[in-house]
């Protein structure tokens, strides 16, 4: 089957497929007041996502991100992470956590299939990583961490969102830890969203005033791999790790986009950055679908929009920012 494209010419190999909408931390860019379930959630159960998995590699997906809210705490989640690796035409699955659940099961994830990893960090600060997440538990996330180092996983990475008079005064400390470690450190830019403005105002930081500083302290812009997306990422001969940079309201952010989205209860969302999303789930409930899944998916394909729209006010209501890096 032919593989998604859009009607720009953009590829689609990427699929960030949410597994829950439940988080445990209260990030105050995300979910300041913690989750609050709007009626009995009813998530995508293992059968449906083994068939959204099926058809998405039929058409052309090589890589899958499981995302939440905080997908590790489905307690069906090593099986998740499993029956992805049943799949051979899928060649990298990586989640993006943040880190409750690591240090207990790093290895546990790694055995069943799982190749990389986003660690939500948003401070090396303990005080202001307890400020920022709501949740006293640095010590616990850097321990994971180390055990998902240990543990073998071929990429490593931390995503933190940029903030103004929270973490912004913590580079040179990222900087200190990247200098002996082998992980990839992703800052994200914050971005407006409809439910946050007043959040963004007080503490949006400008993703490109970080990369001229890193610049004019001899880091170098590497060459664009097919994954990294928009992610601008650089590296520094006396550095052991690299940086990423996600900037939403740089130019072209749109342009080398390549990956879709499936919410926790079967929407596909064209843009990681609305909630606008097209049901799938009728067609997730037998293989015999598949035929019917897969031509909705290449129509729809030709509703994607060039760009995202944030330079003209459109913000949707996006808040899990530090789920979009990766």
């Amino acid at each position: 089957m032919s593989q998604l494209q859009d009607d720009f010419g953009r590829r689609f190999h990427y699929l960030r497929m949410s597994v829950t909408d439940v988080c445990n931390f209260k990030c105050g860019y995300c979910l300041p007041d913690g989750y609050h379930p709007n009626g009995k959630p009813s998530f995508l159960t293992l059968s449906e996502i083994e068939q959204l998995v099926g058809a998405f590699a039929d058409v052309g997906t090589q890589k899958i991100r499981v995302t939440g809210g905080e997908p590790t705490l489905r307690k069906d989640f090593t099986d998740i992470i499993r029956l992805i690796a049943d799949n051979d035409q899928v060649k990298t699955i990586a989640t993006t956590t943040n880190g409750y659940r690591l240090e207990e099961h790093a290895k546990e994830w790694y055995d069943a299939g799982l190749r990389r990893i986003n660690v939500s960090v948003d401070s090396l600060d303990p005080r202001m990583f307890y400020q920022i997440t709501g949740e006293n538990k640095f010590d616990k996330v850097m321990r994971g961490i180390d055990a998902a180092l240990e543990a073998g996983f071929e990429r490593v990475k931390i995503n933190a969102v940029l903030l103004k008079d929270l973490n912004d005064k913590d580079l040179p400390r990222f900087l200190h830890w990247i200098k002996s470690t082998p992980i990839d450190l992703r800052f994200i830019e914050l971005m407006e969203t409809g439910l946050g403005r007043d959040y963004f105002q007080a503490h949006h930081l400008a993703g490109e005033s970080i990369k001229q500083r890193l610049m004019a302290e001899g880091w170098q812009l590497d060459q664009s791999d097919v994954d990294d997306g928009p992610a601008k990422n650089f590296s520094h001969p006396d550095y052991q790790g690299r940086i990423g940079l996600i900037m939403p309201y740089a130019q072209n952010f749109c342009a080398t986009c390549n990956r879709l989205r499936v919410s926790a209860t079967g929407k596909l969302h064209l843009c990681l950055f609305t909630e606008q999303g097209i049901d799938l789930r009728d067609l997730l409930q037998s293989e015999t679908q598949r035929d019917e899944l897969v031509e909705r998916l290449h129509q729809q394909l030709h509703l994607k929009k060039e760009t995202h729209f944030l330079h003209q006010g459109f913000t949707g209501v996006t808040q899990h920012l530090a789920s979009i890096g990766g």
